[in-house]
């Protein structure tokens, strides 16, 4: 009786979609994700790299951390994570300073 599923020897997820992803509004530095928390966060806080603010920087880290998945090492992924608070603190704070403004 045939099996419906794929042979374990196929390629697994040879169609990604996030490989594929292009983007020129965000620049960030080369092997950033290799810095500290402190770097990282300010950097993606940063015009320069995230010109829609650091709203946009919070979506790239996320979205290098799940990339990344379980090719972090446990080290990495706790400073990556630190470096997620610390941008989240940023962007809670732009936040407030445009309601401010908006009042």
């Amino acid at each position: 009786m045939p099996s419906s599923r794929k042979a374990s020897g196929t390629k697994k997820n040879a169609n990604r979609w996030s490989g594929n992803v292009k983007t020129v509004s965000t620049f960030p530095p080369p092997d950033l994700f290799t810095k500290d928390a402190r770097t990282i966060a300010r950097s993606l806080a940063s015009k320069k790299v995230s010109p829609k603010g650091p709203g946009s920087g919070m979506r790239m880290l996320t979205f290098y951390i799940n990339r990344a998945g379980k090719n972090l090492s446990r080290a990495r992924h706790v400073e990556l994570e630190k470096a997620k608070k610390l941008l989240s603190e940023r962007v809670h704070a732009a936040h407030a300073a445009r309601s401010k403004r908006a009042a």
